[in-house]
């Protein structure tokens, strides 16, 4: 599902700053566009990265020190396919206790919301621990 605009990756690296996710999601929404990625679909793609984004940049380390992470989005045939590669902390995105959604707001907890939204919103989502490194791995159909 190509248009001629040239590569199917685009690997962009930000430090774990939480101002340098627009830049991502913009990234990712220019290189969408371009190969006419419905925009429902690029919506879903980057709500879910920054809320993992967020996620990892808020809870993953331990220091202050700047820490590298990599978000490549390869389109494979129909499918986006979003890796996104940090040294924080091991957390596993697949294995968490879903919210109990049906609870009143006041009582209800907020942990797991966002990670229920990432898991609903993509078709898949992979995890694994590689070299020391999270590897989280989205995929969405990119027809819409």
């Amino acid at each position: 599902m190509t248009d001629g605009s040239g590569d199917t990756t685009i690997e962009i690296a930000l430090e774990n700053d939480l101002r340098k996710i627009a830049r991502v999601a913009a990234r990712i929404e220019e290189f969408c566009s371009a190969r006419g990625i419905a925009p429902n679909t690029v919506y879903a793609v980057n709500l879910a990265i920054d809320e993992l984004l967020t996620n990892t940049i808020g809870h993953g380390y331990d220091d202050d020190e700047p820490h590298r992470i990599e978000v490549i989005v390869r389109l494979e045939e129909n499918t986006l396919v979003v890796a996104i590669v940090d040294d924080s902390a091991p957390f596993d995105p697949t294995d968490t206790r879903e919210p109990d959604i049906d609870a009143l707001i006041d009582g209800r907890e907020t942990d797991g919301l966002g990670m229920l939204l990432v898991n609903r919103t993509m078709d898949r989502v992979e995890y694994r621990r590689q070299n020391g490194c999270n590897v989280v791995t989205l995929t969405k159909n990119a027809t819409g």
